[in-house]
């Protein structure tokens, strides 16, 4: 009888890559640039101990209580998103078992979605139990960004974007452009990384008795910005390659959101520096940093899988 049922239910799964994969390849991509922006007002409204403990919100209660206030909704709201893509990823693992064998690369990367959420989970409880600690605050945004990445590259390969079953209509770009746009997209992840130093080191402790890191926010901040210059360079060289050989598709479009992103960004940050931090400023920055990364990872994928010529 069992088997009777799973058999019945594994049948109506899909057999190729249809809408409804790539429906939640990109609900996956968006829910995870939504979980930093909302991870982001956690910390902007001093609300990283608005659940004191964990895995409960309080001693008594698994949800937030009144007594917890918007500090209690805003921090336990963040928790509740992950649940839902920890969901979002288990469908979309469950909608891929009829293509586990053939399509590989969409499941792996999809069961790598699936074990990541929880994981994300236990750190953003490690951040509680240690008040805020800024390394381990710092370590909860790395994965998220991870995440993005991971389902930049699982958005890439639904949509025959990227990887072994790519669209071989693209055009054929020159051999210079995909260790170019690789470097770039390291540059950015450089940046994240220094970002979070800078993050640490500033006001937005996420509460107002928790620890910074002692750096000093100064300095790396000016560190910070030399891997950005370089993804300025490395967007900068990829749109003038694009229009000068009129390269049309996903590259080009890839590469002027990359551009157009970076130029955003550099704006935002340059402006929250000399304006004293804003927190609206500090959203925006992680917003866009999350978009970036996407942005940059979309590129060097793309760039990678396309013909050489």
């Amino acid at each position: 009888m069992t088997d009777t049922v799973l058999t019945r239910f594994t049948a109506r799964l899909p057999r190729e890559v249809d809408g409804r994969i790539r429906a939640m390849a990109l609900a996956s991509l968006i829910g995870q640039i939504v979980l930093i922006v909302t991870g982001g007002a956690v910390r902007l409204t001093s609300s990283g101990l608005g659940c004191p403990t964990w895995p409960r919100c309080t001693a008594g209660s698994l949800a937030t209580t009144p007594e917890m206030g918007v500090h209690g909704i805003i921090e336990f709201g963040n928790r509740l998103l992950t649940f839902a893509l920890a969901a979002v990823a288990l469908a979309m693992v469950v909608m891929l078992w009829n293509l586990r064998k053939e399509r590989k690369d969409l499941f792996w990367l999809a069961v790598g979605l699936l074990a990541s959420v929880p994981a994300q989970a236990v750190i953003g409880g490690i951040t509680v139990l240690t008040q805020l600690n800024p390394w381990v605050v710092g370590l909860h945004f790395l994965v998220s960004m991870a995440l993005v990445i991971l389902s930049m590259l699982l958005v890439n390969r639904a949509y025959g974007r990227a990887g072994r079953v790519m669209d071989r209509s693209y055009p054929a770009l020159p051999g210079s452009i995909a260790p170019t746009m690789v470097a770039t997209a390291a540059a950015a992840a450089a940046a994240v990384v220094l970002g979070v130093a800078v993050t640490g080191a500033g006001p937005h402790a996420g509460d107002a008795n928790a620890p910074r890191n002692g750096l000093d926010w100064d300095l790396f901040s000016h560190i910070h910005a030399v891997p950005a210059y370089l993804v300025v360079f490395g967007a900068l060289f990829g749109v003038v390659i694009a229009l000068t050989r009129r390269i049309r598709g996903a590259y080009r479009n890839g590469v002027l959101a990359l551009l157009g992103l970076t130029i955003l960004q550099a704006a935002i940050g340059i402006t929250q520096y000399y304006t004293g931090i804003p927190a609206l400023l500090v959203a925006a920055h992680m917003l866009v940093s999350a978009l970036l990364m996407a942005a940059a990872t979309n590129t060097a994928d793309v760039a990678r899988y396309s013909p050489k010529g």
